[in-house]
């Protein structure tokens, strides 16, 4: 039946398409044409947090480090050489002879004026982790500069050669955020030449990209529009206007895997975790507030068929996750307390807890409103009452930050930082998103992120995330993977960080 319906959608598609003259894919133009689920809020990588953001950012910009996705091993890109001087102050040479997509040149002001603006926390940054670590950047000459770190902050050079990009000063001063939003400008292996904020983004080859460690681009444009139904996107690749659609749903990725003689469908893990976050801290509106109380975050956790989520929904290569960190990240330590799917126990807790008929409460979620809805099940099913809302991303992560969701169903990516730092830290440390407030799990968090012996740094992530697991602040749930969906003239191999890299895509 479900192959029948993608059928007959593509069918009415492809008249749709006739009719209002929608490019068609086809690979003699040299043009790749790729679908986005989410609207990107802002091209400008530093004031946007979505995959979608990330997936620009590393085709459009260039960080000074490149860790190999398939290695781990870091590599020079816009920097050659580095080394830490003291233990805050790292010393890195510039590779010399790149230029940015408007022509200037690439050298240590670019480096220092990037760094203290966007470790200056007046300026906005929407992730401050990625960024706030560091102190300030100074030139020692035109292609040396020094990154000064607030703190010792051993997960330094992860973070450079991830979400850390460098912006033509000069450029940047004059259009800041809004202005690079509408004409990003980076020395990344292609350069944005259309934007249509929230619809459409024109990517062109680099025709001048140095020497990188990402590759030179193979295919000439990539055309990136906004298509926030699924289906649509389906549909669309069955008529032949789109090359690549990712992120599928698996039901729907099976379907067009049986359909090898049309498309190419690729399964992988990612970084990514599912969460659902408890107002532990009593920061939104709800009076009373049953999250306060450990027992009913306890029974939350109970209520929720992990294993049955990951089997019936994700599929692939997904598995269930205990911690709030993805297990390949340094310092995720999965020895922490299981809350094995036992709904009878549940009740309990909530009875014990003095809500013997349960509670309702607002439950919010951005994305894979399927998987939000059978948690919502789970929980409906012990008594927890759900007033479900679905919102855009941009809309949800605003209503986070003012504390005002007392349940989510979330998800974090990490940057594609394989280090605990880029999770844990990011929501336990008395942030913005932060919805606990544990001064014990921030001190034990403090002495992870800034010690230099990695063996105390595994040590103080476990008390960290023990206490989180005991106390049952979150109630993590899976692994994500993706499917990606190409037809048979676009060869890819995707990997397990999340980054669609359009340099390692290439024509059959």
């Amino acid at each position: 039946m479900k192959t029948t319906f993608l059928k007959t959608t593509a069918m009415a598609l492809a008249m749709s398409v006739s009719a209002t003259g929608i490019a068609l894919a086809d690979k003699s133009d040299d043009t790749l044409r790729v679908a986005y689920t989410k609207e990107l809020e802002n091209v400008d990588s530093y004031f946007n947090s979505s995959r979608e953001g990330v997936v620009l950012q590393r085709a459009v910009w260039d960080g000074l480090i490149y860790r190999d996705p398939i290695t781990n091993e870091y590599k020079g890109n816009l920097a050659t050489e580095w080394k830490w001087i003291d233990d805050k102050t790292l010393e890195l040479k510039l590779r010399e002879g790149v230029t940015f997509h408007n022509g200037d040149a690439f050298d240590a002001d670019d480096v220092v004026a990037t760094v203290n603006f966007v470790a200056n926390e007046e300026n906005g940054v929407k992730t401050q982790r990625n960024v706030n670590w560091m102190e300030s950047a100074e030139k020692v000459d035109d292609f040396t500069v020094r990154i000064k770190t607030k703190e010792v902050f051993p997960a330094a050079i992860e973070f450079l050669s991830g979400p850390v990009s460098m912006y033509p000063a000069e450029y940047y001063a004059e259009v800041g955020p809004s202005g690079m939003g509408l004409k990003p400008v980076g020395t990344g292996p292609y350069k944005v030449v259309e934007v249509v904020p929230g619809q459409r983004f024109v990517l062109e080859k680099n025709e001048n990209y140095h020497d990188s460690p990402k590759g030179q681009p193979s295919i000439g444009k990539v055309d990136i529009r906004t298509i926030p139904d699924v289906n649509t996107q389906i549909a669309e690749l069955f008529s032949g206007s789109l090359d690549l659609i990712w992120q599928v749903p698996a039901d729907q990725a099976e379907k067009l895997a049986e359909m090898g003689d049309k498309f190419v469908v690729s399964n992988e893990s990612t970084m990514r975790v599912g969460y659902l976050f408890m107002d532990a801290a009593g920061r939104s509106s709800m009076d009373p507030n049953p999250f306060l109380d450990v027992k009913v975050r306890q029974a939350v956790n109970y209520a929720i068929d992990r294993n049955a989520l990951v089997d019936n929904l994700l599929k692939g290569k997904s598995k269930v996750v205990w911690t709030p960190c993805f297990p390949s990240q340094f310092g995720c330590d999965q020895n922490v307390t299981e809350y094995p799917y036992n709904p009878e126990k549940a009740k309990e807790l909530l009875a014990e807890a003095g809500y013997p008929d349960g509670f309702t409460t607002e439950f919010y979620a951005y994305r894979d409103r399927d998987y939000a809805e059978a948690i919502a099940s789970y929980l409906n099913a012990v008594g927890i009452k759900i007033d479900f809302k679905m919102l855009q991303y941009s809309a949800l992560r605003e209503l986070n930050m003012k504390g005002e969701v007392p349940m989510s169903f979330q998800t974090w990516g990490s940057y594609s930082i394989n280090d605990a730092s880029a999770m844990v830290s990011q929501f336990f440390k008395h942030g913005s998103l932060d919805m606990t407030r544990d001064d014990q799990t921030l001190e034990w968090l403090d002495v992870a992120d800034q010690s230099n012996d990695p063996e105390k740094r595994k040590e103080y992530y476990t008390k960290a995330l023990k206490r989180i697991a005991d106390e049952a602040y979150w109630a993590p749930m899976f692994s994500y993977n993706t499917n990606y969906v190409t037809n048979q003239n676009v060869e890819y191999t995707p990997t397990a960080d999340e980054v669609l890299r359009f340099t390692t895509m290439n024509w059959k």
